[in-house]
């Protein structure tokens, strides 16, 4: 899961942008983006966060300083120490995937920020907010909560692949107001590109993306693909 060895999966598939979410960090999103820029792929730095009632939340920007911003927020409220024996190494890698740093955080923990406080701090840094995986029961709003807060300011929620394409006309209609996507929340190479959204775009940028999801101007989401 490294960065050249992704985007080229990225490109045997036609997918064209990717959003590059590791647990509570985006330490790596720099050397994705660098290796996208080769390959004319397009890279929106993102980070999963896991909030106080372990939910996932996926927070995506346009910008890499942005991101930055939220990671400094969650570092500052996640505790614990990687154990590498139990959840294996957290290798901060090069746009070629060679090491060269250690993250020693606990990374697969939760922070100590609730869901309102991590949706309201990725908006506040320019982000979108997008609930992971709402059809699982471990991690995701429904699962942890039992319901998604109708004050929650969502710019959509995500299905996983193992939704089946009978199954998305029942999400829809249950969530009819928010946009839904699918991707492929991929933890291993073979599955990027599992499950994506297809969006028409007046340009691949992060400003377009935004206005997709929020039915402005002519850009917008298309369908999900599996």
């Amino acid at each position: 899961m490294v960065p050249p060895e992704i985007v080229e999966r990225m490109v045997e598939k036609g997918i064209t942008i990717i959003g590059i979410c590791d647990h509570n960090s985006c330490e790596n999103a720099a050397s994705f983006i660098s290796a996208g820029n080769k390959r004319d792929i397009v890279v929106f730095p993102g980070i999963e966060v896991t909030t106080r009632e372990e939910v996932h939340i996926l927070g995506l920007f346009g910008a890499l300083n942005d991101a930055m911003k939220l990671q400094e927020l969650i570092y500052g409220n996640l505790s614990g120490v990687n154990d590498e024996e139990a959840f294996g190494v957290q290798a901060v890698v090069d746009e070629q995937g060679n090491p060269i740093a250690i993250n020693e955080r606990l990374l697969i923990g939760a922070t100590n920020l609730p869901v309102e406080n991590v949706v309201d701090a990725i908006h506040s840094f320019r982000g979108v907010c997008i609930a992971s995986h709402i059809d699982r029961e471990s991690f995701s709003i429904i699962g942890q909560l039992g319901f998604i807060p109708e004050d929650l300011r969502l710019d959509a929620i995500e299905l996983s692949p193992r939704v089946k394409r009978e199954e998305y006309s029942k999400w829809q209609m249950a969530y009819s107001g928010v946009p839904i996507l699918c991707s492929s929340d991929a933890h291993f190479l073979d599955d990027v590109g599992k499950c994506s959204t297809a969006f028409w775009l007046v340009e691949a940028t992060f400003d377009e993306f935004k206005k997709a999801l929020r039915g402005e101007g002519e850009s917008r989401i298309i369908d999900w693909l599996a």
